[in-house]
């Protein structure tokens, strides 16, 4: 699959976001962080950027799944089920913040383009199996845009996960090989990981550029946006 390199040609600089849900519902949904977060949205649209934000499911999709387990037996294609509409929720709730400026649907077909005449376009869950992240990439792929920004609740990738190896350091920059050997192979409803495996394969395919970031330091993200030094891992 090659990526379309002219239908965002005419703005100033396009990202995908990738929007961690444990960023815009930790537990309740952190209204105080959504109004920063539109407010900086809105300042850099009228610079001219424009943005895709796919938004996850958060506290929002393992309520529904923790609930559905305690009432009985939940497969997998269920637990994604819940997550997806969870992170449908959530990014109409973002949707709605950012109406004056934002496409008027939220985008959940990764397959079909759409004619897009706003700076911000607002996207969630697709199907069973594929993430939010997999969503990103493949509208990366379909706008034509070359630079994924993942927002979670980390400063950085590390060597391993720190809350169970004390010797693990952070990752300024890591190659897609060695960020697939990271995350495994294998998708999994809920599983926590610093990018989707199936979508690690799927960018490291059509060499996309992703920046991994903390989704709370806005200042940090304004950094990124102007190609400045940040902190984050940057996987190529």
């Amino acid at each position: 699959m090659q990526i379309n390199k002219n239908i965002c040609a005419s703005m100033k600089k396009t990202f995908i976001i990738s929007l961690g849900g444990s960023i815009l519902v930790p537990d309740d949904i952190d209204a105080v962080y959504l109004r920063a977060f539109a407010k900086l949205i809105k300042k850099w649209s009228e610079k001219q950027y424009r943005f895709f934000i796919i938004v996850g499911g958060g506290k929002t999709a393992r309520a529904y799944q923790q609930a559905a387990a305690t009432a009985g037996v939940l497969q997998d294609e269920d637990k994604d089920w819940l997550g997806i509409h969870a992170t449908r929720l959530n990014a109409h709730l973002l949707r709605t913040v950012l109406r004056s400026i934002t496409h008027p649907r939220i985008l959940t077909e990764p397959e079909v383009r759409e004619k897009i005449s706003r700076p911000v376009c607002i996207g969630a869950g697709w199907r069973p199996g594929r993430s939010t992240d997999f969503m990103a990439v493949r509208l990366a792929i379909l706008y034509g845009v070359d630079t994924i920004i993942n927002l979670s609740n980390i400063d950085y990738v590390y060597t391993a996960d720190p809350k169970k190896d004390k010797n693990a350091k952070p990752l300024n920059t890591i190659s897609w090989k060695n960020l697939q050997k990271l995350v495994g192979k294998r998708w999994k409803p809920g599983m926590n990981a610093p990018f989707d495996p199936v979508a690690t394969q799927e960018a490291q395919n059509v060499r996309l550029k992703l920046i991994l970031a903390n989704g709370k330091k806005l200042k940090n993200l304004e950094k990124i946006f102007l190609g400045q030094s940040f902190k984050g891992t940057v996987v190529e």
